[in-house]
């Protein structure tokens, strides 16, 4: 920090003081959401809490002018947030913050039209963003982590005072954005329904009069909490419009975006194009895809294992898991191809699948040496394909693997329990799943 004379200190304090009441005074928005952001390390704020941390005296300089004082309830506390973030004195930065927004929300509902959202904006991102810092910093002296909860009841009361009638409820969607990260960053995303409630059976709000980019995260956080009630289809109308209306040069938006709506798809039998994998990084998803395509089960528990932390931390892990059920069907109807597909699906058999071809090979002669049989495949071929692949599996484990994949619809047919036989349906053996959920 470079040297800063007290006559220069005085300027920087008063020239801040300046631009906050004028921005009020005229109702600037975007001058006044400059001043707001603490943890932007902006060039004007940086300077101006290093002068705050040489003069002493700042309030007296809030509360002995007038033009100053009549916001000295906001300007107090805020000058104090700057100056403990500088010196990276978190917790009270936080706290500091907080009073400041208290005072500031109290203001905003004296004001009669919605000039001051763009402000509101910045102080619900703040808020949230110190909360998490202050968090950490208490973590580190391991005393409790509270910061994050007061945000999120901060944020409840914003939301409460938007919720109504009139030009300023078009900041409830961003509030309410604000609040999704806050509960799923603590895990108690339960919380955020009272709040979707609101949005979505209000008759006050029109989803489509709130701005495209809180729209687009509001989108992404309920698909989010529709893949975890597996709700597929909802995830996926909610995950495709936010994908579909995010905008297309951001990359890590969308690539977000992706991370949640592969699974969905995949769960719902629609698999992505590795090409699109590549192109934004979700290479952990093609191992996976390439699974489904082969009816390779080995394949997709090496993939699921390999990105075990990975999907963890997204919460698709399970979800991916239940793909299971696809990949027998898929391994079931390979076993369903005729003589002429055959040399197709040897052609473009990975090497280490080579064995599991050369088994369903000889299934397949067998249905053509007895065409009245075509339909039909004994479980027991089924078990070896398990075997080829290496994984453990007697018989009865493939009939309760099969049972279910008729129960879901997945596979037409009936056993034959005596002679262990899987009847397929000679017509449409294997429904599309179009766009149906599947899940174990």
């Amino acid at each position: 920090m470079a040297y800063v004379s007290m006559g220069e200190a005085h300027r920087r304090i008063t020239d801040y003081l300046t631009r906050f009441s004028d921005a009020i005074a005229a109702q600037n928005a975007a001058s006044l959401r400059r001043l707001l952001a603490v943890t932007s390390d902006s060039h004007l704020l940086l300077s101006l809490a290093d002068a705050l941390n040489i003069v002493q005296d700042s309030n007296r300089l809030v509360k002995q002018n007038e033009k100053f004082g009549q916001y000295g309830e906001m300007l107090v506390p805020l000058l104090r947030a700057l100056q403990c973030y500088r010196i990276r004195q978190l917790v009270d930065s936080y706290s500091a913050f907080e009073k400041f927004a208290n005072a500031f929300i109290q203001e905003f509902r004296n004001w009669e039209t919605a000039w001051a959202l763009e402000a509101l904006y910045v102080i619900a991102y703040e808020i949230r963003v110190l909360a998490e810092k202050a968090d950490r910093e208490l973590a580190s002296s391991k005393k409790t982590t509270e910061k994050l909860k007061g945000a999120g009841s901060f944020l409840m009361k914003v939301f409460g005072v938007l919720a109504g009638k009139g030009p300023k409820r078009v900041g409830a969607l961003y509030i309410t954005c604000q609040l999704f990260k806050i509960y799923f960053k603590l895990g108690t995303v339960h919380l955020c329904r009272s709040v979707i409630r609101s949005i979505e059976t209000a008759r006050i709000f029109d989803f489509e009069e709130f701005p495209s980019r809180d729209k687009v995260t509001y989108m992404y956080y309920t698909g989010r909490l529709e893949v975890f009630n597996e709700n597929f289809p909802a995830a996926d109308q909610k995950l495709s419009y936010a994908l579909s209306h995010c905008i297309p040069y951001h990359e890590a938006n969308l690539r977000m975006i992706l991370k949640y709506l592969i699974p969905v798809k995949l769960s719902l039998g629609i698999l992505p194009l590795d090409s699109m994998l590549e192109n934004y990084n979700l290479v952990e998803y093609k191992d996976i895809v390439r699974a489904l395509r082969q009816g390779d089960l080995r394949l997709l528990r090496y993939a699921l294992q390999e990105n075990e932390d990975r999907f963890l931390r997204s919460g698709v892990y399970l979800v991916l898991e239940k793909l299971e059920l696809q990949v027998y069907r898929r391994l079931i109807k390979k076993m369903q191809v005729t003589s002429t597909l055959f040399c197709y699906l040897i052609l473009e058999a990975h090497q280490v699948f080579m064995k599991l071809m050369v088994l369903i090979c000889s299934h397949v002669i067998q249905k053509h040496k007895d065409p009245s049989k075509a339909h039909q495949i004994k479980l027991e071929v089924i078990v070896k394909a398990m075997n080829w692949l290496e994984i453990e599996m007697d018989i009865d484990e493939v009939e309760c693997i099969v049972a279910m994949l008729i129960y879901k619809n997945l596979v037409k047919g009936y056993f034959a329990h005596k002679s262990k036989v899987l009847v397929l349906s000679k017509q449409d053996p294997f429904p599309k799943l179009n766009g149906k959920p599947v899940s174990s």
